[in-house]
This record gives structure tokens, sequence and C-alpha cells, in this order.
């Protein structure tokens, strides 16, 4: 510094460091996206199957065209209930069509029905049960009755009579389901807005001046969503369920479109002759509906914080059996909390009854 520069032209000379690279906000929210799925199937590695088990049956959906060896509604007359073979790797069924074909056209079917199903009943029913939950008052006391009215009629009976009304196509079977399953959305999306909104950060919202659709938006929505998504994915297996049952009643999706329901209900007439008709379709459906299923318990347990690992203390043996015991772990902790040990008498005989 010479005598004549003062401190402060000093640092002004001095040379500004240039900035690193800004990471794109893309980048960030994959690499979010990743870091969550990696932590998910740690933590959860039965649910990290189900999920792998679901791609599967969502890439067999959508290559359908390309991977089905012949088409789902071409008969062969001479190959009528021929066994598997090369030609048909899992048989043909009464009218001479591949079985295989039939059966990845109908993951498509399943799947197509079951996500829009779910997806309708998903948004009807949250925003009908966030909008009533926070408003409440005469709203939510007119929306409550008419979810306990539809709740009222056991769904399957309900499920029959929209059915046979409307009449059976792929259309009028997914407005059916949604009818009878929007209210279990409106009552958990309910439930879950009247915790929320008495969190701290709704009421500071709300002194600030904020209007209901910014708090809902903001606020209400963010916070529930693990729960409704939860929910959907139970939801999904049930509605497969569903479809299946109404194909196989002959008001669901109707002939000759390939759905697993309705191809169980035509290899029933033949399942001693050629049981691969419906042992086929079966498997399918089982695995679809049990990796739903799985999946949908990974995620209560993964993302409700209420969930919480019992102590089990050290366990011995092998790396399998450990592992298998800490997989439990949810589960023992759900059974104990279902059991009340004030609720337990003793009986005459000297053993125990439960009220």
């Amino acid at each position: 510094m010479t005598p004549k520069q003062t401190l402060p032209e000093k640092a002004a000379v001095r040379p500004v460091r240039k900035a690193g690279p800004v990471a794109e906000p893309r980048r960030d929210g994959v690499r979010r996206a990743l870091k969550a799925l990696r932590g998910f199937a740690r933590a959860q590695p039965l649910g990290a199957t189900a999920l792998l088990l679901i791609c599967v049956f969502v890439l067999v959906a959508l290559a359908a065209p390309w991977i089905a060896p012949h088409d789902p509604l071409e008969q062969f007359r001479r190959d009528i209930l021929e066994p598997p073979s090369g030609t048909f790797p899992l048989g043909t069924d009464d009218l001479g069509r591949d079985v295989l074909s039939r059966t990845i056209h109908g993951a498509r079917t399943s799947l197509i029905i079951g996500l829009a199903t779910t997806a309708v009943s998903l948004v009807l029913g949250t925003a009908i049960g966030v909008v009533s939950g926070y408003f409440g008052r005469v709203p939510d006391l007119v929306v409550q009755r008419v979810m306990d009215a539809v709740q009222a009629v056991p769904g399957i009976v309900l499920l029959l009579f929209i059915a046979v009304i409307l009449g059976p196509s792929v259309r009028n079977t997914i407005i059916a389901l949604a009818v009878v399953i929007t209210p279990s959305f409106n009552r958990i999306a309910r439930a879950e807005t009247l915790r929320v909104r008495q969190e701290p950060y709704v009421e500071a919202a709300r002194a600030t001046g904020a209007h209901a659709p910014r708090i809902l938006a903001l606020h209400v929505l963010p916070n529930i969503l693990a729960s409704v998504f939860t929910l959907g994915s139970l939801i999904f297996a049930g509605v497969i369920i569903a479809e299946s049952a109404l194909s196989f009643l002959g008001i669901g999706a109707p002939p000759p479109t390939p759905s697993w329901g309705l191809m169980l209900s035509e290899g029933v007439r033949y399942v001693e002759r050629a049981p691969w008709m419906i042992i086929v379709p079966a498997v399918a459906l089982s695995l679809a509906v049990f990796s739903f299923n799985l999946l949908g318990d990974a995620l209560r347990d993964h993302l409700d914080p209420r969930v919480q690992r019992p102590a089990l203390g050290r366990i011995t043996g092998p790396w399998w059996g450990r592992r298998a015991l800490s997989r439990l772990a949810p589960s023992l902790a759900r059974a104990t909390e279902r059991i009340d040990p004030t609720d337990v008498r003793a009986g005459a005989s000297g053993r125990t009854h439960a009220r």
C-alpha cells in the first residue's frame, strides 16, 4: 500500500471472486427425488420391491401392443383350448385366443380403470373434504350428511346398482367405482384438514390477512397429501379387485375386451379341462393387488411420523432372520396398539376374556 493509498481504496481494488456455477433447479429436484427414493428403498425394502413390480406392470401395460405375441381378439379356431406350447406360451381359451396376449392387454384395462377411478375419486374427495373441513358450519354439515348417506349403503350393493343402471362399459365402470370410493377420500381429507387448520402457521397466515384459497393451497394441502396418497395406493388395489368382480359378473368391461375379471369368468367353466385359463389371470391379479397393498403399507410406515418402531432389543440369529424381524417391527407396533391392558378381565374359570 502506497503512502497516499487509503484502506478503502485498497479494498476497492481487490479482485472480485467469481461465483461458482449455480445448480439448476431441475437438477436439484431430480437429485432430491432420487435421494428420497433411495431413502425409501433402504427404510422399506419390501415397499421398494412392490414399487418395482408396479413399474413392471405399468411398462407391460404401456408396451402391450408390441410385446404381446398375438392380437388379444384374434381367434385361432384350430387351436381351441390348446395347452401351453411354443406358439402359445400360456395356452388358448375356449375361442382360440392367446391367453398370454389377453393377460398382457388385461393389465392395461385394469390399470387404466384403476388409475382413472383413483384419480377422479382423489381429486373430488380431497377437494370437497378440504373445503368442508376448513370452513365448517353449514357446508360441512350438508356435505358430510351426503357422504354418510352414500356410505350407509353397502359398497357392493351401491356399486352393482350403479353399474346395472349405466350398463357395461369401461367409462361406466369408472363412474360407478368413483361414486363409491369418493367418500373415503373425503373423510381422510376432512379429518386431516381439521387437524392442520389448528396449527400455528395456519393461524399466523390467517392473522396476516391471507385469503382462504391461498391458505388452502400453500399451508393445508401440502400437509395432508401424504395421508391422501397413502390411502390412494391402498384404494388402487381395491379398485382393481372391484373392476375384476364387475367384469366377472358381466357388468364391467364388456366382452371381448381383455380384462382379468372377464378372463376369470370365462375360465370358470373350463377349470378342469383348461386350468391355465383361470390360473394365469388369477396370478396376475393377485400380484398386482399384493404389490399395491404392500406399497400402501410401506408408504404409511414411511410417511406417518406417528408410526414408531418398537424397541425389540438385540436380535440374535442369522442375518436374514434379523432383517425379517426388523421389518416386522411396524406391524408389531400396530398390533400392540390395538390391545388395551385395561380392557381385559378375568372370567370365573380363571381365563381372561376381552370385553
